[in-house]
C-alpha cells in the first residue's frame, strides 16, 4: 500500500502514532519491566496488559473483516531453532539495553538521551547482519485461521474488551477524577490505547512497526520509507509529550557506559529481529494477534531470556557481595 504524506489516512495515522508514543511513555510499557515485575513482585500485570494489546488488535481486525474491509495481512513464518535464537537475542539485547524497543521510547520521553542509541543500534544490528538480511524468510502459504472466526464470536470478544475498559473507569469515576487518569495510564489502560491506535493505523496505512521501518531502512527497502520514518518521528514526539505532561521530563545525557549499553543492546535486538523475523513491537501487535505460533514462541523466548539474565546478574552481585564481606578484616 502506497502511503501519501499529504493524504488524510497518513495524517490521521501520524496523530495515532503520536497517541501510541504518549501511551507508551505514560504507561511505562516495557517487556523488561514486565519480566522484572514477575521476578521481584510475583505479579503479571504488565505481561497480561501486553497480551491485552494483542487482543485489541485482533478484535479490530475481526471487526474490519465483518464490515467487509480486507486490508492486506502480514504473512506467518515457520517455527524453528532460528525463531528461538532470534527471540533469545532479542531478550539479551533488551536486558543489556535496560529496556525493550517499547521501553526505549518511554525512556526517551523522559529525556534519557542515551536511549537515542537504541534505535541507532537497532539500525546498525540490521545493517551489520547481511547474512541474515540476504536470506528471505520462508513464509507460510496459508492465512491466519483466526480471521475466520464467526460473527457471534467477534461480537462476544468486542463486548468483553469494552467491558474490561469501561467497568474500572466507571467505578473510578464515582470516586475521584484523578483515579480515572491513573487508571487510564496504568499498564492495562496504556496498552489498550496502544492496541486500539495501532489497529486503526493498520487499517489506514497497513502493517507498521517502528523497528520494521529501521530494519527496512538498513536493507535499502525504500517502499513507503519516507512516510514510515515520518510516523516514527510522530511516535517519538508523542513520547516526549507524555514525559512533559507527566512531569517526568528531566534531560540527562547519561554516562558513556550507558550509551554503549544502549547501542549494543539495540544491535542485538536488531540482529534478533532479522532472525525471527520481527521485534517485540511487531510480535505483540501483529504476529501474536494473528495467533501465528512463531510470534508467541519468539516473545516467550525473549521473556525467558530476560528473566535468565536478570537472575544470573542477581546471583553474580550476591556472590560478589559475599566475597567482599569475606575479605573484609574482622573486628
Amino acid at each position: 500500500m502506497e502511503i501519501l504524506l499529504a493524504s488524510l489516512p497518513f495524517l490521521v495515522s501520524a496523530l495515532l502514532a503520536g497517541v501510541m508514543g504518549f501511551a507508551i511513555q505514560r504507561g511505562a510499557t516495557c517487556t523488561v519491566a514486565a519480566v522484572d515485575e514477575v521476578l521481584t513482585r510475583r505479579r503479571c500485570r504488565r505481561l497480561i496488559a501486553m497480551v491485552e494489546a494483542s487482543v485489541w488488535v485482533l478484535a479490530g481486525l475481526l471487526v474490519a473483516r465483518a464490515l467487509d474491509w480486507h486490508p492486506p495481512m502480514p504473512p506467518g513464518f515457520p517455527v524453528g531453532a532460528i525463531t528461538v535464537l532470534g527471540g533469545a537475542l532479542l531478550g539479551l539485547g533488551a536486558w543489556v539495553n535496560g529496556a525493550c524497543v517499547f521501553g526505549a521510547i518511554a525512556r526517551l520521553g523522559n529525556g534519557e538521551w542515551a536511549f537515542a542509541a537504541t534505535p541507532l543500534g537497532f539500525y546498525a544490528g540490521s545493517l551489520l547482519a547481511p547474512a541474515f538480511a540476504s536470506l528471505p524468510a520462508a513464509r507460510l502459504p496459508h492465512a491466519s485461521p483466526v480471521l475466520d472466526l464467526p460473527g457471534p464470536a467477534v461480537l462476544l470478544l468486542v463486548t468483553l474488551l469494552l467491558a474490561r475498559v469501561a467497568v474500572p473507569l466507571l467505578r473510578a469515576a464515582t470516586n475521584d477524577v484523578r483515579q480515572v487518569v491513573r487508571r487510564t495510564w496504568s499498564p492495562h489502560g496504556a496498552t489498550s490505547v496502544i492496541g486500539i491506535a495501532f489497529v486503526l493505523m493498520f487499517l489506514l496505512v497497513g502493517a507498521w512497526a517502528y523497528t520494521d521501518a529501521l530494519a527496512d531502512l538498513a536493507r535499502g527497502r525504500a517502499m513507503n520509507l519516507a512516510a514510515r520514518l515520518a510516523l516514527l518521528g510522530a511516535l517519538f514526539g508523542g513520547a516526549f509529550a507524555g514525559g512533559l505532561t507527566a512531569g517526568r521530563f528531566a534531560p540527562s545525557w547519561g554516562s558513556a557506559g550507558r550509551w554503549a549499553k544502549c547501542l549494543a543492546g539495540g544491535a542485538l535486538m536488531g540482529a534478533g529481529s532479522l532472525l525471527i523475523p520481527g521485534s517485540n513491537d511487531g510480535l505483540i501487535l501483529v504476529g501474536m494477534p494473528l495467533l501465528w505460533p512463531y510470534a508467541w514462541v519468539a516473545f516467550a523466548t525473549m521473556c525467558v531470556t530476560i528473566a535468565a539474565a536478570m537472575m544470573a546478574a542477581a546471583r553474580g552481585c550476591a556472590a560478589r557481595d559475599d566475597a567482599v564481606a569475606a575479605a573484609a578484616p574482622g573486628p
